[in-house]
């Protein structure tokens, strides 16, 4: 732990101020962190130095750097991407102040486009390379996903690789969950429209029988939630109730309340973010909508096989990794878990939830989608021991 209240000790969160802006001096108070994280990664605070520091998003992105243009024995280092759309771009007048020697500004270590580029130096200094899944790991090596660094990437493919995420198992687990009316088990299914029932007070919905689809998510582009415009009013039409959960973008927000203006008692909105909802929402929704345009990896359709609410997924990044599409192979092999849609856009979308709706209509098939979900291994037991596997052969020393 950094203990320096000048840089930390502030109001807001570690990266922004309490009206949601950055600190105008995050490239100093991260390069602060990532030297204090170097000189114990090379052994400068006391004798013992550690076999890998690993390094997370551009806000250590200079750890790498330091390691590998200081002196002295240090300890090898691993760069996790958990979202190239953040990549800490500054100034190169910050350069001087660094404490890097001046070769480090350069193609091959910090300079970026003629300025200093804190994920950019960790992706081209770090021993090796992951990202949070394997289909995000070959998107960010193209144009599209790259978002600037695909080229570095691509030159660096043989130290990259893709590791999902896992979820805690005992903060989510249905079975023992005291944010539900009724914990239930994968063998006891209908104890979740208890929670449906629930679900539909809280959002002040009509009780019904017909399909609940939930959002749990930021109201953003990225996160796709401006397609459920084109979406709701035919999918109301055709018997489907929404419950929805976030906050974001103005102008999504202001588009969702107007669907739940013009569909009273059939879709429901509550902004901003609530912890026991959104395990309500697991619980009793029948499917959760995660139409990601890109998801580096995805927590929230975890909770869904976690909980038997079929995730309605885009079929990209770690979603892509995570879900089984329900197509008629994977339906007659038995091993579907949800529904994945491409191309990301309204219609893909509209036609996910249809799909989904005719499914639901099949009482059998849609269970085994949901006991399918639940017996999958969302937890970090697969994804820790590829770490490890990494720290002592794909990070050792050449």
């Amino acid at each position: 732990v950094l203990d320096a209240p000048g840089f930390f000790d502030r109001p807001g969160n570690p990266y922004v101020d309490a009206n949601g802006v950055d600190w105008p001096d995050n490239w100093r108070r991260f390069a602060a962190f990532a030297r204090a994280a170097a000189d114990i990664g090379n052994g400068s605070v006391d004798a013992f130095v550690p076999d890998v520091v690993h390094c997370h998003d551009w806000q250590s992105g200079l750890v790498p750097a330091y390691l590998r243009f200081g002196s002295g024995t240090a300890a090898r280092s691993v760069m996790t991407i958990h979202n190239m759309a953040f990549q800490g771009r500054f100034d190169s007048m910050i350069f001087a102040e660094l404490g890097l020697p001046p070769e480090a500004f350069a193609l091959d270590g910090v300079e970026y486009y003629g300025g200093v580029g804190y994920l950019k130096a960790g992706l081209q200094c770090a021993d090796a390379i992951t990202t949070v899944s394997p289909t995000y790991a070959r998107e960010i090596c193209t144009g599209e996903g790259g978002m600037g660094l695909d080229g570095l990437l691509r030159g660096r493919q043989a130290v990259l690789s893709g590791i999902v995420n896992g979820i805690d198992t005992e903060t989510w687990d249905p079975e023992t969950d005291s944010h539900l009316a009724r914990p239930y088990a994968a063998r006891r299914l209908t104890a979740r429209k208890t929670n449906k029932r629930e679900v539909e007070k809280a959002f002040g919905l009509d009780r019904g029988d017909g399909i609940l689809f939930c959002v749990v998510s930021r109201l953003a582009w990225q996160k796709g939630m401006d397609l459920l415009g084109d979406c709701i009013d035919p999918l109301v039409a055709a018997g489907a109730h929404f419950a929805l959960l976030g906050s974001g973008d103005p102008g999504i927000e202001a588009m969702l309340r107007a669907a739940a203006a013009r569909h009273p008692g059939r879709v429901g909105i509550v902004t901003g973010y609530s912890e026991p909802l959104s395990h309500l929402l697991q619980g009793g929704a029948d499917a959760i909508l995660v139409p990601s345009r890109f998801e580096p990896c995805g927590l929230t359709q975890f909770y869904g096989l976690r909980y038997g609410c079929v995730p309605v997924v885009a079929r990209v990044g770690g979603l892509a990794d995570t879900i089984i599409d329900a197509n008629h192979a994977a339906l007659d092999a038995g091993v579907a878990t949800g529904i994945q849609f491409l191309p990301v856009d309204a219609d893909g979308l509209k036609g996910a939830l249809l799909r989904a709706i005719a499914l639901y209509g099949e009482p059998a098939a849609w269970q085994r989608l949901q006991r399918n979900g639940m017996k999958a291994d969302v937890s970090w037991s697969a994804s820790a021991a590829r770490y490890a596997t990494l720290y002592r052969d794909g990070a050792a020393p050449g």
